[in-house]
């Protein structure tokens, strides 16, 4: 096997080869205990989404830090398999798993850990009892709600009445409850999250109030996100919040500032082709599809990408030199750490070890 750099602990951050991605270990403590004081004292938990990380190894930290339902969020059947094999033992899968082998895939981890599924149809409920049957295995089902997103979950509550009587008279399903996700565009005040957060929370709720009329009890309700970590907690009803972002940050939320920038990739000056333009050492392929910022240099904005390379532009004279290492932050974290094989984790500047990206290309 072709041995590839790694730097030693001890390391100093700015001896380290470019480009890397930086994991600030005071940050993500930082942010995984605001959580957990947030959390405290209350009926409401967070479910933390490791998409955005990818690490069964941070997901056992965010759930030790305490503010947790001790368990996390997936987004892909193989995500969860990786969680599972180390050591998570309670997943809810967030996406509709439709195909017979992903189902049979389901029903082989339910035998090792709490299991739920999203689901907004009576074919692939009726399809998910079957199999668990068959395994001998047996599986939660958590009623999508659609609330904003316009993907994946049922528009009307009627029919979420229907998928819950369904799956509470099927074998080898438990209904266990609902769940919903939400998004907001911009970077809002206080005030607009809040108002907003809590109307599309409260669709999902009227599902809920739905379902319990008719004798169901429902005991789930998952749905918040970072944007409304304080505010969904607060909701009566709302059991879990599915919080992914918080952990590692990007600059799209920087105006939750009760969070700081955890992961950052940090890249050389290869190239100083004008007075105004510098030419990074890192492309599309290891940052994704959302341009990123620039840290600590006002004036210096990211152009471009390309493959391998990115391209700076100061609106003066470029302070950036040939050889100068700089700092990015993503806008979409989920998207660029799935481009990695490890963080390199830091301390005080100080590289402290690697974290294997575990679930890097968990796509299935």
């Amino acid at each position: 096997m072709i041995e590839t750099y790694r730097p030693l602990p001890g390391t100093l951050v700015r001896s380290v080869e470019t480009p890397c991605l930086l994991l600030d270990l005071n940050a993500l403590e930082k942010n995984f205990n605001t959580i957990a004081r947030t959390y405290e004292g209350t009926i409401c938990k967070m479910r933390a989404h490791a998409k955005n990380h990818k690490s069964p190894i941070i997901a056992k930290k965010q759930i030790q830090a305490g503010g947790t339902v001790g368990g996390v969020c997936a987004a892909k059947v193989s995500e969860a398999e990786v969680m599972v094999n180390g050591g998570i033992d309670n997943v809810l899968i967030t996406n509709q798993i439709v195909t017979q082998d992903k189902i049979g895939r389901l029903c082989k981890l339910a035998k090792k850990a709490d299991i739920m599924v999203a689901a907004d149809d009576p074919r692939n409920i009726k399809d998910i009892s079957e199999a668990a049957v068959t395994h001998g295995a047996s599986i939660g089902i958590i009623i999508e709600v659609d609330t904003s997103m316009g993907r994946g979950g049922i528009r009307d509550s009627s029919l979420g009445v229907e998928l819950a009587e369904l799956a509470a008279s099927l074998p080898g399903i438990t209904f266990r409850g609902i769940m919903s996700h939400q998004t907001l565009p911009g970077k809002p005040d206080p005030e607009t999250r809040e108002i907003e957060g809590r109307g599309y929370i409260q669709k999902c709720l009227e599902t809920k109030t739905a379902i319990e009329a008719v004798g169901i009890p429902v005991d789930i309700v998952s749905s918040g996100e970072t944007w409304t970590y304080d505010i969904a907690s607060l909701i009566p009803g709302v059991t879990e919040v599915q919080g992914g972002t918080y952990a590692l940050m990007s600059h799209a939320y920087d105006y939750m500032d009760a969070f700081s920038i955890a992961a950052k990739i940090m890249s050389t000056v290869i190239s100083t082709p004008s007075e105004t333009v510098a030419i990074g050492d890192v492309g599309s392929r290891a940052l994704g599809g959302v341009l990123p910022e620039i840290q600590d240099y006002p004036g210096v904005y990211v152009e471009t990408v390309s493959d391998h390379q990115v391209i700076l532009r100061s609106e003066g004279k470029m302070p950036l030199k040939i050889g100068d290492t700089f700092l990015l932050i993503s806008g979409q974290q989920d998207i660029m750490v799935n481009r990695w094989d490890y963080f390199v984790t830091l301390r005080d500047g100080i590289v402290e070890g690697i974290l294997d990206i575990e679930a890097r290309g968990c796509v299935n």
